[in-house]
């Protein structure tokens, strides 16, 4: 089994990380397009940032239009679309006015940037199948492992959940990937924690996974962490976390995590993850 926690006993105040010496980038806006009713995706011109870029990891976007309003407060967004020879590309939520700036920008305008930041997911070659379940955004972090995964010969196999259909994103989910999607909803009563439980029962019965992977939903979390103990079955989680500097020095988002040793840890979510053992992380 791979060690996914990359944990450490304590936090260190000058204990700052590689991502320290992350520079900003003004980088150049390819795509700018409106996702559904309430999401809105941007593609960057990027290729050295993409190509080093890994899924679960993160950049922070500085929230200011091309007409200048702003600027807003960063904001931490996890990498959409990644790869050699790909646009670095994000997929997020339009609910207040940075992400409503960012949602305003069109081609050929500017966005700052800093990153790749963070600890992303880890895929072992030996595995044959992963099993993906995500919520609303949750899908944009989730969505470049579908690609790793297959570049590595990995099939997914994801469950989404959506408040209806017009939410969903599935094909911005898989691309290209030929990832395999179910769909569940508020809408029908099929997003419930007992009807997805009772699913995830039936995949595991059918094909078990090598792993399994979440993000975007703290009773899925809950209900995957207990699946996965349950038949054993590594996995891991991205975990969603206001943050302030997004470099390690602000502390603004600590989480608890379980370390080896099963004592519990205050860990930076920008800098010890987004991405920790399925297992070790706390409910919030």
């Amino acid at each position: 089994m791979l060690d996914f926690m990359h944990l450490r006993p304590n936090i260190r105040a000058m204990d700052l990380g590689p991502a320290a010496m992350v520079a900003e980038r003004s980088l150049k806006v390819i795509e700018s397009a409106p996702v559904g009713r309430r999401y809105h995706r941007l593609l960057l011109e990027a290729p050295d940032l993409s190509a080093r870029s890994r899924p679960g990891q993160f950049f922070h976007l500085l929230c200011r239009d091309g007409a200048g309003n702003g600027p807003y407060l960063r904001r931490p967004m996890s990498i959409w679309r990644c790869g050699a020879g790909e646009p670095l590309g994000f997929l997020f939520h339009v609910k207040g006015k940075g992400t409503a700036a960012l949602a305003r920008l069109r081609a050929g305008e500017a966005l700052s940037v800093v990153g790749p930041l963070g600890q992303g997911f880890a895929l072992d070659p030996a595995w044959r199948r992963i099993l993906i379940l995500a919520r609303g955004v949750g899908l944009a972090t989730l969505a470049p492992l579908t690609g790793a995964a297959a570049a590595m010969g990995i099939a997914a196999d994801a469950v989404l959940s959506a408040r209806d259909p017009a939410d969903l994103m599935a094909e911005e989910f898989a691309g290209v990937s030929g990832a395999s999607v179910t769909a569940v909803f508020d809408a029908d009563g099929s997003s419930e924690v007992a009807r997805v439980e009772a699913l995830l029962r039936a995949r595991f019965a059918a094909a078990r996974p090598d792993a399994v992977f979440t993000c975007g939903s703290n009773r899925l979390f809950l209900l995957l962490q207990r699946l996965s103990a349950e038949f054993g079955i590594p996995g891991q989680v991205a975990l969603e976390q206001q943050m302030g500097c997004g470099l390690g020095m602000c502390f603004c988002c600590v989480r608890q995590i379980r370390d080896a040793s099963g004592a519990v840890v205050n860990l930076r979510v920008c800098a010890e993850g987004p991405v920790f053992d399925l297992q070790a992380a706390l409910a919030w």
